[in-house]
């Protein structure tokens, strides 16, 4: 209750505004769970729900990459297997058997056909019987595998089945389509470390040796033969068939696999445009880097050709143990990431829904709270506006709100009961208020006239009694210094000659300090230096003071521009005035050190038709004072920086010229220079 009284002599309110804040307030708090939790549990569900699903989907390609490196690895053994049981079949001992009864050419047309038949048969790509050395036994066509590790094993007795590199030359020695079909362009890839060649010359091979016996168990020869992979589609397609089955991805999403030779395309079903596989591409540098330079297999996105995808590679090794290729199996990522995207967009809407919902119930239900505060606020408003009988009146409500209504009106009763009286008693007040109130700013103007002369007054006695104080003090010292500085002088003789720059600067010193304690007696002490008063022309106290800074017009090169209009005279000590009009005139010199224009003028001073003196201007054409130094030129000691100043020429003026009731005044602006302007009346006025 008690509150609700100081609120009424608070400031009106606009009407609306409060409603508004009110509303907001209340709908804020209503909303603010919501506000705040929903849209936690928004990004929480949106970051674990993406992150999840990326697991999940990584998950999968890992599964994906172990079953295609099972495939590759049953093919390789199939392989193996074919070479290892015709080596050990009796067909083939068949054959070398009937050898030797013909002569060697035609024993060597009938092997080398068979071997043709067989090699197609077991879809490879060469098949050959070396002899025990690992070389040609005796048959054309058969090139060397001297140095193979599967060879030099079969030759030990035992079969093996590798992966191996082999070049151009080896393959063109193989069989020349081989080289043909191994040789694989180079396309530029996006992303792929920088590689100086045009194409890729080498195959990558899975090839295979196994001993061959005859029937008391001696070897006699090595059966080799193996399947280029490069250009191997069939084998990528199946590969990837096998991997990702029709139906297999959800979503639309396309599965792709790829052999590599280092890191390039050797056999894909990745596509480049349509109808064209990227043979020739290359894998990026991060993932060259991972998995042919660190060892590592690679399990996460991966920018493949053109595109995204979810991509595992797996390093494959030669005979030799060194990682010459890799294994890929990936899927497109956009369909995942378009669902993703999807989802997130729909579960922004059902909570944008679930926040619509809320704040409409949120509305209703505190528009019951927020109508009867609404009316007491439009009653004390029309209260404020001078309508003293309004009141909320009833309201529904039969909570706390309803009953702080009701006692809002009997407070504005017992206040309307309360300010009748005050304003009884306020009537009968302000008459003796308006009697003393004049009284008291009569009193008070005399009190402020008086305060201010002793004010006065009592500065001028301390600075008097403080420069006396110091005059005397620096004075004693000054004669000291000076005297002995003197002696000095004689007592050297013309040993004095070389240090007597530096005597003369001493003394020169020495001068200044006295100048300094002269102004400052000057000021503290007026009547001391009063002088004879006298008539004084402007234009004769001009031309007096230009003869004497006559040196200082010249060697700062300064034209002079003089307009004199006035004739008046002013009572004043000549001497005095000259000295305010030099030190004006030497500032305005050295506001201009390049040179400039040194403006003097004088006209009539009169107001209301009436003459009162003349107005004296000093002009220059220097860079202008800035409006801070302006405030505090005529202080004592501040010099604006300027060089051998001592911050009293300006203080010293002005108090010489408000001795005769006059003024100075200064008008700058900045790169325009600066004019400063006497003021002076014909006689002082006191």
């Amino acid at each position: 209750m008690f509150g609700l009284g100081l609120r009424l002599s608070q400031p009106a309110t606009p009407q609306g505004n409060t409603r508004h804040s009110i509303r907001r307030r209340l709908l804020g708090l209503a909303l603010l769970p919501l506000g705040v939790v929903l849209p936690l549990l928004l990004i929480t569900l949106a970051n674990w729900g993406s992150g999840y699903l990326d697991r999940l989907l990584l998950a999968k390609v890992g599964a994906d990459l172990v079953i295609a490196n099972s495939y590759f690895d049953r093919v390789s053994a199939g392989i193996g297997t074919a070479v290892d049981g015709l080596a050990s079949s009796s067909r083939l001992a068949g054959q070398l058997e009937a050898e030797p009864k013909a002569g060697n050419a035609k024993r060597d047309g009938k092997l080398h056909q068979w071997l043709q038949q067989e090699k197609t048969r077991l879809k490879l790509d060469f098949l050959h019987l070396l002899d025990s050395k690992g070389c040609a036994n005796g048959y054309r066509d058969t090139p060397c595998f001297t140095g193979w590790p599967v060879v030099e094993q079969a030759r030990q007795g035992s079969s093996r089945t590798e992966n191996d590199t082999f070049s151009s030359a080896q393959l063109a020695a193989i069989a020349p389509a081989l080289a043909q079909r191994a040789h694989t362009p180079l396309v530029p890839t996006r992303n792929a470390a920088p590689d100086p060649r045009q194409a890729e010359q080498r195959g990558l091979v899975v090839h295979t040796a196994a001993p061959v016996h005859d029937r008391q168990g001696r070897l006699i020869g090595v059966l080799a033969g193996g399947v280029l992979l490069n250009g191997n589609l069939e084998f990528i397609d199946r590969l990837n068939e096998i991997v990702y089955p029709e139906g297999e991805l959800l979503l639309d999403s396309v599965g792709t696999a790829t052999l590599f030779l280092g890191d390039v395309r050797i056999a894909t079903n990745v596509r480049l445009f349509e109808g064209q596989r990227a043979i020739g591409t290359r894998v990026s540098q991060t993932v060259r880097d991972t998995v042919l330079g660190a060892g590592k297999t690679w399990l996460n996105r991966a920018f493949v050709v053109q595109d995204w995808y979810f991509s595992g590679y797996h390093p494959l090794l030669d005979s030799r143990g060194e990682r010459v290729g890799m294994l890929y199996v990936g899927f497109l990522e956009k369909p995942f990431a378009a669902a993703k995207k999807s989802a997130l967009l729909g579960i922004i809407g059902l909570f944008a829904l679930a926040m619509l919902l809320a704040a409409i119930f949120a509305a209703l239900w505190a528009r019951k709270v927020f109508r009867p505060i609404e009316r007491m606020h439009m009653t004390m408003a029309a209260i404020e506006a001078g309508q003293a009988g309004s009141r909320v009146g009833p309201v529904d409500n039969e909570d706390e709100i309803g009953e702080l209504a009701r006692h809002f009106d009997q407070l504005l009763e017992g206040q309307q009961a309360q300010a009748r009286a005050l304003q009884r008693w306020g009537e009968s007040l302000d008459g003796k208020v308006a009697e003393r109130t004049a009284e008291l700013q009569e009193a008070l103007a005399n009190l402020r006239a008086t305060q201010g002369k002793l004010i006065s007054n009592e500065k001028m006695a301390a600075i008097g009694q403080l420069t006396a104080g110091v005059a005397h003090e620096i004075n004693n010292p000054i004669a000291v210094i000076q005297g002995n500085l003197e002696m000095a002088r004689s007592l050297l003789g013309e040993q004095a000659k070389p240090v007597e720059p530096e005597f003369r600067l001493i003394a020169d010193q020495v001068h200044r300090i006295r100048l300094i304690v002269a102004k400052l007696l000057q000021f503290a002490r007026p009547q001391e230096y009063v002088g004879y008063l006298e008539p004084v022309g402007a234009t004769q106290l001009i031309h007096d003071s230009l003869l004497l800074v006559g040196h200082l017009l010249r060697k700062g090169n300064v034209a002079i521009e003089q307009n004199l209009a006035s004739s008046r005279l002013v009572s004043c000590n000549k001497n005095e005035m000259q000295q305010v009009v030099i030190n004006l005139i030497a500032n305005a010199i050295q506001a201009m050190p390049d040179g400039g224009t040194l403006g003097l003028a004088v006209e009539d001073w009169d107001e209301a038709d009436m003459p009162i003196g003349l107005r004296l201007s000093v002009t220059d054409t220097g860079p202008g004072i800035p409006e801070a130094e302006r405030e505090r030129l005529f202080e004592p000691f501040y010099t604006a920086h300027k060089p051998g100043g001592h911050g009293l020429g300006l203080w010293v003026s002005k108090s010489l010229v408000e001795r005769y009731d006059g003024r100075i005044t200064v008008d700058s602006e900045a790169g325009r220079g600066a004019r400063f302007t006497l003021w002076l009346r014909c006689e002082p006025l006191g």
